[in-house]
């Protein structure tokens, strides 16, 4: 499957994966600074944004989308970012491809199964506001407020809302996100570890990375290096993209 991506900037391609209920423009930030230096390749991982729908949807497939599209453009080696779901495919894509990535960034998430249901309160919104012909944005944050307190998750989730010819509509595929929510919430290990050049960057503040998860990491990372931000959640890059982008910047000149 070939996915919706925007390139932007010259010379050294580094990917950027959104993470679940995101799209391309979620990493803008990090974009922003990094194509002053690389070739920029931001992608839209199906069910997302402007890429494709399909039932299927597990990390292989959406590892392989990535591949194909790197194919299309005939990019060979690369180096990948991917924040939260995106780190799960950016690291299920460091195992199909092990030699044509050079730097591997994992932005707070673990190669882990997480057992806790994290997005049963937006799953019902979204599901609301598909129960209503929706002309304005704001009724659709409306529906949405009924199970996501969270202003600022409201307004992340609203970017992904696109105007059609029969009202406002999400650009993700609701149902099949659902669908698939054991697959995004699981994780099967490769076979054999990845031995490239592997860093994750944790907010300090945020529980997808914890303690107990190093020897997970270590096993299937076994070069990873750690950097803690300080004080940051899980939207590190967006409460503090200078200090993740100096950290990426850093690590990529290794």
């Amino acid at each position: 499957m070939n996915l919706h991506f925007r390139a932007e900037g010259k010379g050294k391609t580094i990917v950027l994966i959104h993470g679940l209920f995101g799209s391309a423009d979620n990493l803008g930030l990090l974009a922003r600074e990094l194509k002053q230096h690389y070739q920029v390749i931001s992608i839209d991982l199906r069910n997302h944004g402007l890429s494709p729908h399909s039932d299927q949807f597990s990390y292989q497939d959406l590892a392989q989308d990535i591949i194909d599209t790197l194919d299309h453009l005939a990019i060979d080696q690369f180096d990948i970012v991917g924040h939260s779901m995106g780190g799960k495919v950016a690291m299920a894509l460091s195992a199909l491809v092990p030699h044509r990535i050079s730097h591997l960034i994992v932005i707070d998430m673990a190669p882990v199964i997480y057992h806790a249901h994290r997005h049963q309160n937006v799953f019902h919104g979204l599901r609301e506001v598909n129960c209503h012909l929706i002309t304005k944005r704001s009724e659709a944050e409306h529906y949405l407020s009924r199970y996501v307190e969270d202003a600022g998750v409201r307004q992340f989730l609203l970017k992904s809302l696109a105007k059609t010819e029969t009202g406002y509509q999400w650009r993700f595929n609701v149902e099949g996100l659902i669908a698939n929510y054991a697959t995004i919430m699981g994780w099967h290990p490769a076979l054999q570890p990845f031995i490239g050049k592997t860093l994750f960057i944790k907010g300090q503040l945020s529980d997808y990375i914890e303690p107990q998860y190093r020897g997970e990491i270590m096993a299937q990372f076994p070069n990873a290096k750690a950097h803690v931000v300080a004080n940051t959640g899980h939207w590190l890059h967006a409460e503090k993209p200078a200090t993740v982008n100096r950290i990426i910047d850093q690590f990529l000149t290794q």
